[in-house]
């Protein structure tokens, strides 16, 4: 019988049972593809991280949700280099801050490592900016899906597909109102989203419940295996990039910080800081972050 620990983190929450959950299993490399897949559906967690090889400088790592590989993770990233940092795996010493290479499958990713003032690990992806695309045909199939009425989108916003390590549909709604009145019909979800190549239908609004955010989030993704994400650094990223794209934020700056809320609707509280870089108004560089709390340990048997 072979033995795996593992740990479970909650991403983008300061305290336990807020935010997206990840699971990280160390030593993995003996594990093949097949029983990650088995491990990740019986663990539950909407990521799993399993983590080959590491040195000082770099882990190779793949994610898995419960249903699918995930070409890269944003809250599993947080969960990963928490983990990392605190089990001394990998260390910031007298450094305040460093960099770590993500190797993933089919990608690399850089991840930026810092020491809070608070004593809690800050991690930063870097994300590369999706490109934007108009938005499906979806003749009235998407609201329906969200059991929203059409004046709860936003008429001075238009809907846009991003096209990044995920696709998101992008959809502005008028503000909480709204975004609470969402009844999502998850079935039907999956069904739109494959039906027209999405991953990820992210409704966000500008209307905030916490002054010290600019936006408030819902990202459904039951076809990649999570009904609605408590927290999402990818789709984060991604609704940055709309929101410097259509200019609702300065950009007569070199560096922008959007902090979002999100999983407030299931109980899960979560806070997700995106960093933008400009030159010439455009984006140069792309991070997605925050930290993350360990809420159990164990094994997996196999």
């Amino acid at each position: 019988m072979r033995c795996f620990p593992f740990a479970l983190y909650d991403a983008f929450s300061a305290t336990a049972f807020g935010g997206s959950q990840a699971a990280v299993l160390i030593d993995a490399k003996s594990i093949n593809t097949a029983e990650r897949q088995q491990i990740a559906r019986e663990i539950g967690m909407p990521a799993t991280a399993f983590v080959d090889s590491l040195d000082e400088d770099w882990i190779e790592v793949q994610f898995m949700s419960t249903v699918m590989e995930l070409p890269m993770c944003g809250h599993g990233t947080i969960c990963l280099l928490t983990h990392m940092l605190e089990s001394k795996r990998i260390s910031l010493d007298k450094q305040l801050t460093r960099q770590v290479e993500l190797r993933l499958p089919k990608s690399n990713a850089s991840v930026g490592l810092s020491l809070r003032d608070d004593g809690r690990y800050q991690v930063m992806l870097d994300i590369t900016p999706p490109r934007f695309e108009p938005p499906p045909p979806h003749t009235g199939g998407l609201l329906k899906v969200l059991g929203l009425e059409a004046d709860a989108l936003a008429s001075d916003l238009p809907l846009e597909t991003a096209r990044g390590d995920f696709v998101h549909l992008v959809v502005p709604l008028t503000g909480l109102d709204a975004m609470q009145a969402i009844q999502p019909d998850f079935n039907g979800m999956i069904e739109f989203c494959r039906a027209y190549g999405i991953e990820t239908i992210a409704a966000f609004c500008t209307e905030v419940e916490d002054a010290n955010n600019r936006i408030h989030v819902r990202d459904f993704c039951p076809a990649v295996g999570v009904s609605e994400s408590a927290a999402a650094g990818t789709t984060n990223a991604a609704l940055t990039s709309y929101l410097v794209r259509h200019e609702l934020t300065p950009t007569n700056t070199d560096l922008i910080t959007i902090n979002a809320e999100q999983g407030l609707e299931l109980g899960r509280p979560s806070s997700i800081q995106s960093r933008v870089t400009l030159t010439n108004q455009k984006i140069a560089r792309l991070q997605v972050g925050g930290v993350a709390t360990r809420v159990l340990d164990g094994h997996v048997y196999l």
